[in-house]
């Protein structure tokens, strides 16, 4: 306010002038405050379609009505989450996207709720996921590979700078999921994680395989050897390539996962630590070089033996045209925890000898998708929605404060949200709205225009000075005053 005010003293402008332009600021201020309290709801944007889904939710790209802004919306069953047991994943997810500032991360925007869903409103990013860039192509080269191994790594830092471990135990309490799904291309072609748990999450899934793995560990460990080396993997590497696409292609329209970026320690019964998210980058970068993951099998509880195995089971294939900074480097990944790399590691590594830490964002990105328009979703498989989310309808009203189904307070406004618990069936704080932003549209339009007039109102005193000074001499040389203002 007071640099506003200052601004206007600079400008040279009248009293009067001077009320105008403020009363206009005040008007703006006053506009976008409002907009501030306004309770946002889903009869605020326009739905256009569904491009994901999973064991909780579906995810579909949207329209807000009053600024036109599109948007992503996460929309997930309330009495499926409380079933599975998903509250804390829901306060975890929310926490961690309401909190994080960085431009790895996919900013959430507004969160909200009615009796049957939750909301998530983020940003959207139009050039799909890594798993569907991996579809389109057999094998990404090194460069490639390298881009986005980079960003991915600085996405893994950021995350855990904000105390929160993305893989998968359902033990821990911050955790996520780190897997090409959830790696997301933005308009730009830099990369962004999402989905820190569960639109398009599997982590139920996983948890119960890492579970029945514990139960029959045993078991699976002593079974005929002659059985093990028939689930190794495949020196074919075209083949098991092409096997393990037409797997990936089933399970986008389904809600089962798999195992493949789970760390070998996660399984067991010691816990686990952040490292478990370099293991999971070893092995996606492994798949984007190769083709398929490093314990890739038909049989998930067949993968997780061989992740436990790894020792035994791992191997870059013989056939594969990798470098030698590229193999170390997966190897310094895909190893034990006592010795795995971690990000400053990683950074001095041959792999990434050229790469501008410091500035990631100048890099040139590999692919940039080409949008038709805001809503173009042609980098997004078709989805067919399964959820009756409708704006229009009388039901979606705003939540009720009794019955097992409830979330209580779901609005949680930035840097300020409840957090109790009275009941194991309750969130309390969970709404979320940016807080305003005095750098909107409509605050820079109208500094704009200040600006503009206050550089008129200066060309315009030089212009008049220049004149004063021309009269005064022509008057000197001529002999005559100059003429008085009155």
């Amino acid at each position: 306010m007071e640099q506003n005010l200052t601004r206007l003293e600079a400008m040279g402008l009248t009293e009067e002038q001077k009320r105008e332009k403020y009363t206009e600021y005040l008007m703006a201020e006053k506009k976008a405050l409002r907009s501030q309290r306004h309770k946002v709801g889903l009869k605020d944007f326009t739905l256009v379609r569904v491009i994901g889904k999973g064991a909780f939710g579906e995810v579909r790209i949207v329209r807000e009505q009053n600024s036109k802004q599109v948007y992503a919306m996460k929309t997930m069953r309330k009495k499926d989450m409380i079933a599975k047991n998903q509250a804390t994943h829901v306060e975890a997810e929310r926490n961690l996207m309401a909190g994080a500032d960085s431009p790895w991360l996919v900013k959430l925007h507004f969160s909200f709720q009615d009796d049957t869903y939750l909301y998530l409103v983020m940003e959207f990013c139009g050039g799909g996921d890594l798993m569907n860039v991996l579809m389109k192509q057999d094998i990404l080269s090194e460069k490639t590979t390298r881009f986005y191994m980079a960003e991915l790594a600085a996405a893994i830092n950021a995350v855990h700078q904000l105390d929160f471990v993305l893989s998968l135990h359902k033990k821990k309490k911050k955790k996520g999921d780190l897997k090409p799904d959830n790696i997301l291309i933005a308009n730009d072609g830099h990369i962004k994680l999402s989905d820190f748990g569960l639109a398009k999450s599997f982590r139920t899934e996983n948890d119960e395989m890492i579970s029945q793995y514990q139960q029959n560990a045993e078991t699976l460990d002593n079974a005929d050897e002659d059985e093990k080396e028939s689930t190794d993997t495949p020196e074919n590497t075209k083949a098991t390539r092409a096997k393990y696409k037409e797997r990936e292609k089933k399970l986008m329209y389904s809600t089962v996962g798999t195992p493949d970026y789970i760390a070998p320690e996660v399984f067991s019964r010691r816990g686990y630590d952040k490292r478990v998210d370099w293991w999971s980058l070893g092995v996606i970068m492994y798949e984007c070089c190769v083709g398929f993951p490093p314990f890739y099998a038909d049989d998930p509880l067949a993968t997780c033996r061989k992740i436990v195995h790894f020792r035994r089971y791992f191997r870059i294939p013989a056939d594969s045209t990798l470098s030698e900074e590229c193999k170390d480097l997966i190897h310094n990944l895909i190893c034990s925890a006592r010795r795995r790399f971690g990000y400053e590691e990683l950074k001095k590594h041959a792999f990434f000898k050229d790469i501008p830490w410091d500035n990631l964002m100048s890099m040139k990105p590999p692919f940039v998708p080409k949008l038709k328009h805001e809503t173009d979703s042609s980098h997004f498989e078709e989805v067919q929605s399964q959820q009756a989310v409708d704006q229009h309808k009388q039901e979606y009203k705003a939540s009720k404060t009794t019955g097992l189904h409830v979330f209580i307070c779901f609005v949680f406004v930035f840097a300020i949200y409840l957090k109790r618990w009275t009941d194991k069936h309750h969130f309390w704080g969970y709404t979320f709205k940016r807080s305003i932003d005095m750098n909107s549209e409509e605050i820079k339009q109208m500094m704009k225009e200040m600006e503009e007039q206050e550089k008129t109102l200066k060309e315009k005193s030089v212009s008049d000075k220049d004149t004063n000074a021309k009269t005064n001499i022509e008057s000197t040389m001529t002999g005559t005053a100059p003429a008085q203002k009155q």
